[in-house]
């Protein structure tokens, strides 16, 4: 604990907090010295090196060279070294293809000098310049002209933006092109399976989520199996497992499988890349064998788990800083210190079947708090699914490693075992598929102070009653019981939502979803936010089955990559979009999808006008269609004043709906002589500061939704924008802060209600 928090201290560059930690490391030598404690004394030294150690590290990284640029804003060229696999996102928040990359910037010229050193910074680019980029194998040293921007933390001193193709200086060196081999071995020997089971066996072996679909992404977050298909302690401890067995089988004894065992682990580090995730996963792996041995001793797990904290962050004291260090650091702890104790209890379950119950429980009580703190969410079937789960994940992760090993030596053999992980990981796949489809799979949780002490409380409290409650068979099955009711319907949040609710805007994160109710069961929605199970959730919780009509107000993702909650899972009327197919890739698929599926898709156009049960609908722009201008990340304007701008009356209340519209289009509208008086209007771009002051006018006095995602990276919604709102007569509510928001009522006597 005490190297921990020092740690955490030292890379935070308080230095007030800093002199306090060396305070209480001073305080503790004295107490040592006059209580002869060596307990102590040990706390004091670990206080004031790791301490030390990660003051002076922080100092390096907040006053190099690279910061101070980054903090400029500079364009610099940089040479670097690739740390990793670059990652490749299809579907970026603009609609494009983004990458992205971890690099060790080893040299840096600009503003007229040029600096030598090694620091980490993350690179990113859209396709123009990331295709070079995403074909550069781990290893490779490159140039390349970049825009630097600062960081909020590290261990990455910068972010840096492509503005050129990167040139090669140097290809990998030897070991770095033999551990490729391996993977791209791995690779081509599943790459004639499904592509759900091709891309999850080099995620379960060595974390290689490239191929991974964000459908199968989504699965295994909602159902806690994310932990899966990184580097874990887990995989580790499985090849190790198999490694050793495999050893005593071939009469290997004595030392010479401790020599084993430390092969397995720098072959498994080669092959998973020597970054700090890995040597974390690697410690985390040697505790939990040593911990759940055949040989193990009470209390000899907790003093190696504590040892391998206190060595990890003396290696890399950003990991006291990191979520993932926590994770694993409190999973490892549940396990070791509870799942045993449990299991041992559960005397009416075969021994094996009871492991597997107590494990995960343990593991999921230890890191919830962490865990909500981070995703907002409680995974209610978590639980059921890594328990269902594990029986698959040994051989998947034991076949797919040999499958890597054979690759090498003889490909047919290497893709005969990986056929089999892959039927392995398939049965991983159908659990987490059905554990996501059901209607409570996750719970909304507030990541407010309050809410984080009361899961905090809950998690003690299930510590400290589970071994009683597994004890008994008839307490356990009444247990699972509850948890069959929850999963078995959507969320239940009192008073949410209201009987008379007549608008709603959706908490769907950083994006944008709008539900007005057009009848019994059924909506017209406009947009779909970024996230299709947040999507599906507020539709579940409104209790809609049809969607008359479905808006996609344009194609960037924040406001159409949650519709596959409503396309194939509800009856849709037709899909209106916006007259701009751009980005034409995000256009073509949604016109697929339609066409697939049998729905009438439209362009929208000034003074349509249609009838969706209660719902009045007019469109009011775009008034004209923008150029689009290509930008290398993707993003331009055109797309936002082309998105589809509308007033829609429900039960007497007028709703301005405004999409991503900026100061252009708003401007058009105006002169266009567009009636924007609004009753309720859901304010542009998630309130960013780029509107027209005339235009919030002439919505005058009434409701403005805004929705947009808390702490997002934007600056949404900006602190000008929320004063003209207020100057205009505007009652602001956000879903940020409160959650989705209801209006029902009648006009000029509307009702207001928020989630939170």
């Amino acid at each position: 604990m005490a190297a921990w928090a020092a740690a955490w201290i030292g890379m935070g560059g308080q230095r007030r907090v800093l002199i306090g930690l060396f305070a209480a490391g001073a305080l503790c030598v004295l107490l040592a010295g006059v209580r002869r404690s060596a307990l102590v004394g040990g706390v004091a030294l670990v206080l004031i090196v790791v301490g030390g150690l990660s003051a002076i590290r922080f100092q390096h990284y907040a006053t190099s060279p690279l910061a101070h640029l980054a903090g400029e804003r500079a364009v610099v060229e940089i040479e670097f070294v690739l740390k990793g696999d670059p990652r490749v996102r299809e579907h970026s928040r603009f609609g494009g293809r983004t990458v992205t990359a971890v690099v060790d910037v080893v040299r840096v010229e600009g503003r007229g000098e040029a600096f030598t050193g090694r620091q980490q910074a993350h690179l990113t680019s859209g396709w123009d310049n990331g295709a070079e980029l995403a074909t550069l194998v781990a290893g490779t040293t490159a140039q390349a002209s970049v825009r630097l921007a600062p960081t909020d933390s590290g261990p990455s001193v910068a972010f840096a933006s492509l503005r050129s193709p990167p040139q090669i200086v140097r290809p990998p060196g030897r070991a770095a092109t033999a551990v490729e081999g391996v993977r791209a071995g791995l690779r081509a020997a599943v790459e004639d399976l499904p592509i759900d089971r091709r891309a999850l066996v080099p995620a379960l072996v060595v974390g290689d989520v490239s191929l991974q679909t964000a459908e199968l992404t989504d699965d295994f977050r909602t159902t806690g199996l994310t932990h899966l298909t990184a580097v874990s302690g887990a995989n580790l401890s499985l090849m190790l497992a198999f490694l050793l067995t495999v050893a005593r089988w071939l009469g290997v004894r004595g030392r010479w499988l401790h020599v084993v065992g430390v092969a397995g682990v720098v072959i498994f580090i080669a092959l998973c890349r020597t970054e700090p995730s890995v040597l974390r996963a690697s410690a985390m792996g040697l505790v939990a064998l040593a911990a759940l041995g055949g040989h193990a001793q009470p209390g000899k797990g907790a003093r190696h788990l504590c040892t391998a904290v206190i060595a990890l962050v003396l290696i890399d004291p950003w990991l006291g800083r990191s979520v993932g260090f926590a994770l694993s650091v409190l999973a490892s702890a549940g396990i070791i210190g509870w799942s045993a104790l449990w299991r041992d209890r559960m005397t009416w379950l075969p021994r094996p079947i009871a492991e597997a119950v107590t494990v995960p429980l343990a593991a999921q009580l230890a890191t919830q708090p962490v865990v909500t703190a981070i995703s907002g969410e409680v995974s209610v079937v978590g639980l059921v699914t890594n328990a269902l789960a594990g029986p698959f994940v040994g051989p998947a992760t034991v076949l797919g490693f040999a499958t890597a090993g054979l690759s090498v030596v003889w490909l047919p053999a290497a893709e005969f075992t990986g056929w089999l992980a892959g039927w392995c990981a398939q049965g991983i796949i159908w659990v987490a598929g059905a554990g996501a489809g059901l209607p409570g799979a996750a719970w909304t949780w507030p990541t407010s102070a309050a809410g984080l002490v009361v899961i905090g409380v809950g998690c003690v409290a299930g510590f400290l009653l589970c071994g009683w409650l597994l004890a008994s068979r008839w307490s356990s099955l009444g247990a699972s019981a509850v948890m069959i009711a929850l999963v078995a319907q959507p969320q239940i949040v009192p008073g949410w939502p209201p009987d008379a609710w007549l608008v709603v805007a959706c908490d769907v994160g950083q994006g944008s979803a709008t539900v007005l109710r057009a009848g019994e069961r059924a909506a017209v929605v406009v947009d779909t936010g970024p996230d299709p199970r947040l999507m599906e959730r507020c539709l579940d919780q409104l209790g809609i089955h049809s969607v008359p009509l479905l808006v996609l107000s344009h194609y960037h993702s924040d406001h159409f990559e949650g519709r596959s909650a409503i396309l194939g899972r509800r009856p849709v009327g037709m899909v209106l979009v916006s007259p701009l197919a751009s980005p034409a890739g995000a256009a073509e698929r949604v016109r697929a999808e339609t066409a697939s599926l049998g729905v009438p898709l439209a362009a929208a156009w000034p003074g349509q006008q249609l009838r969706i049960g209660d719902v009045r609908w007019r469109t009011l722009g775009p008034v004209s269609v923008p150029q689009v201008v290509a930008t290398s990340d993707g993003e331009s304007s055109a797309e936002n004043d082309a998105g589809v701008v509308a007033m829609a009356e429900v039960g007497g209340l007028r709703v301005l709906l405004t999409g991503d519209v900026e100061p252009t289009g708003q401007r058009a509208l105006l002169r266009a002589g567009a009636e924007l008086r609004a009753d309720i209007v859901t304010v542009p771009h998630h309130g960013s500061g780029r509107q027209d002051e005339a235009f919030l006018r002439a919505v005058g006095p009434g409701i403005a939704l805004v929705s947009v995602g808390e702490d997002n990276d934007y600056g949404h919604p900006a602190s000008r924008t929320l004063r003209l709102l207020e100057q205009s007569g505007q009652q602001v509510l956000r879903t940020d802060l409160q959650g989705a928001l209801a209006v029902g009522g009648r006009r000029h006597q509307p009702v207001l209600t928020t989630q939170r």
